[in-house]
């Protein structure tokens, strides 16, 4: 066990040690403003204050983890080695930087609160924050810092053995909408047709009617490849499913079609199946109610998983119509344009809530890849190579990587083309060195 000395013990210092030192590195931790007891521990310990006590390990403390609510904080971001940190920390100090102070600043999302520019749909992108700005979006930095924390440890106490973490991954299949031209009732397809003939797309109308008659697939239904896929690993691919209500943001299938319901189940056999939440569910508790309740009804379980319409959060009060309805797992956390960690991390995180100053029970899973960000590459190889840039970082920290797929990005559009493979690189980096 690690022993911190520090002069307060705050939520913000608790939940920042507590992901570097023990969801990162696996050490557990805990605190003490006491010497004495400080003094008489004889396993892993440092000082987090602003002056040291004796000859101990020592980091020299930002004020942030002691702070309430949020201020303008200056932040001078610089190299450090092979990646980059801010909050710098003087000569005294074991590390150039408070990495507790900038890992809470980046797992928060504080810089979200802080005024910014959204884009068309209310959403924080990747070119309003630090890690863009700075150069370091395509690096676990919070993952990076705790294993330089973890080197200077194994220095100090040789005798100490440090808990052996492996990189893992955590596949996620988005399905915004199940079938392209299938189960969409009457005024709908006689309207797609007309509307074909209309814009004079006579191709598209030839392949719709070729798929309602059964001569064809419906590009959409990728599903027996992907249940397919599943059966060839032992780690379990996480599937939303988007059932609400038709909207002009969300045009699924209805969820009282037999057909849609019996896919949902099927793939509940051999996937763990999640609720991707609709657009107007984002701000209306009350609509994500009915539909966690309508998923738990097909699926049989208690759902723990849910991804945003779009991509979309709304902090923090999406986060906290989770946490109400007892939703333990978050998915939506990541940027639609651009690879790399929005939250500066590889691990799952707790959601910290800056208005109540407390941890919560929410765990982030932020996803590091989302298909239509590797459409800007326009080669095959170039797409490979920045995935596996990727997979790379986060297996040098021994990370989850979390990737998101569409079922539409398996079919046969050219456009998707060769992101069957794409989806396969990933799952077996789970198997290589």
């Amino acid at each position: 066990m690690l022993l911190v000395y520090t002069h307060k013990i705050t939520p913000r210092l608790r939940y920042a040690f507590k992901h570097l030192c023990t969801r990162v590195l696996g050490i557990p931790v805990s605190f003490t403003t006491t010497i004495e007891e400080f003094i008489a521990h004889d396993s892993l310990k440092m000082s987090y204050t602003r002056q040291p006590l004796s000859h101990e390990i020592f980091i020299r403390n930002h004020e942030l983890l002691f702070e309430q609510g949020l201020s303008d904080i200056d932040i001078n971001v610089q190299d450090w080695d092979d990646t980059k940190c801010f909050f710098a920390t003087g000569e005294k100090s074991a590390l150039p930087f408070d990495i507790f102070a900038a890992s809470f600043y980046l797992l928060s999302r504080y810089e979200e609160y802080l005024p910014h520019v959204k884009d068309d749909y209310g959403r924080f992108t990747a070119t309003e924050s630090l890690a863009y700005k700075h150069g370091f979006l395509q690096q676990p930095v919070v993952d990076m810092w705790a294993y330089k924390l973890k080197t200077l440890l194994e220095q100090k106490f040789d005798g100490f053995t440090f808990p052996k973490k492996t990189y893992s991954i955590q596949p996620v299949i988005d399905v915004p909408m199940a079938y392209y031209f299938k189960q969409k009732g009457l005024m709908r397809t006689v309207g797609g047709a007309l509307n074909d003939l209309y814009r004079f797309k006579l191709r598209r109308l030839y392949q719709r009617f070729m798929v309602l008659f059964g001569f064809k697939r419906d590009p959409y239904d990728t599903f027996k490849w992907i249940i397919n896929k599943q059966k060839q690993y032992d780690f379990k691919f996480i599937v939303f499913f988007l059932i609400g209500d038709y909207s002009t943001y969300d045009k699924n299938i209805s969820i009282n079609k037999k057909k849609f319901v019996s896919l949902i189940k099927s793939i509940a056999d051999y996937c763990k199946v999640g609720l991707k939440a609709s657009y107007f569910s984002l701000d209306d508790i009350s609509i994500l109610k009915k539909e966690k309740k309508k998923m738990e009804f097909v699926t049989n379980y208690e759902l723990e998983a849910t991804r945003n319409s779009f991509s979309k959060i709304n902090l923090p009060t999406s986060y906290r119509n989770l946490i109400e309805l007892e939703i333990k797992n978050d998915f939506t956390m990541g940027y639609l344009n651009h690879l790399g960690f929005r939250a500066g991390t590889c691990t799952p995180f707790l959601f910290y809530d800056l208005d109540y100053e407390m941890p919560t029970p929410l765990l982030i899973n932020s996803f590091h890849c989302l298909d239509h960000a590797l459409l800007k590459h326009q080669s095959q190889l170039d797409k490979a190579q920045e995935l596996q840039r990727l997979i790379d970082a986060v297996k040098q920290v021994n990370g989850t990587f979390t990737p998101v797929f569409h079922n539409y990005c398996f079919g046969s559009d050219i456009r998707w083309k060769g992101f069957r493979k794409l989806f396969t690189q990933i799952l077996k980096s789970r198997h290589e060195n």
